[in-house]
């Protein structure tokens, strides 16, 4: 999944014209605290509802604010783990997407973002959950998929996991079925360390979808 296809279409950009009261009422109507300012399909930065605020007047003009942040936007081909991580770094809230021709096509928004991202990591799928603890020279993910598909299984989604100062990694396998004794009882075998598991989807969706709401009520105070 690449930046174009995260596009959503309903928060519309500002203009340099729009005053700072304008901007902070859009801001509060689409629960955000970044827009970006485009004029003519050019995008000329990301204004935030800071740098309103430092404006003498609320209805002054945007356009005569110093834009901090016009570098702040990822291209339409990349992929979703390069916006997140460009999301990420920057800390914002929405992120402007330009055309391989530097024209403005939209914006991310972050809860269209981390649902996109659960979907592409197969979360609703049915299955279990088991977490192996690997010294990283010792990771071989051949030899993890031997495991799990000899016990008539698919690894769904795979995540590796580092820490800083750490020479072991956290390898996350959502597998596609719910019954892990078998699966785990040739890792034990192999004599992986087995971290955590879960295998009840029914309890474990239900926290998850718990959590995912606690979260996307959060972002959108």
């Amino acid at each position: 999944m690449i930046a174009r296809e995260l596009i959503i279409s309903t928060i519309p950009p500002l203009r340099t014209t729009d005053r700072g009261s304008f901007a902070l009422g859009q801001m509060e109507e689409f629960r955000v605290t970044h827009l970006p300012i485009v004029e003519d399909m050019t995008f000329l930065g990301i204004i935030s509802d800071t740098d309103i605020l430092t404006l003498g007047d609320p209805d002054e003009f945007i356009g005569s604010l110093k834009l901090s942040l016009t570098g702040a936007y990822v291209t339409e081909g990349q992929h979703i783990f390069e916006v997140m991580k460009a999301v990420d770094s920057m800390r914002l809230s929405v992120m402007p997407v330009l055309s391989d021709k530097n024209q403005y096509l939209g914006l991310i928004t972050i809860p269209n973002l981390l649902k996109q991202t659960i979907n592409l990591l197969g979360v609703h799928n049915p299955g279990g959950i088991i977490v192996l603890e690997i010294n990283d020279k010792d990771y071989t993910l051949n030899e993890i998929s031997h495991i799990v598909e000899s016990n008539d299984a698919k690894i769904l989604n795979l995540c590796v996991t580092s820490y800083p100062d750490s020479t072991k990694v956290d390898v996350t396998l959502k597998i596609n079925r719910i019954d892990l004794s078998p699966v785990l009882q040739t890792f034990f075998r192999f004599n992986y360390t087995v971290k955590a598991s879960w295998s009840n989807e029914d309890v474990y969706n239900e926290g998850l979808r718990d959590r995912f709401d606690a979260l996307m009520n959060y972002l959108n105070i």
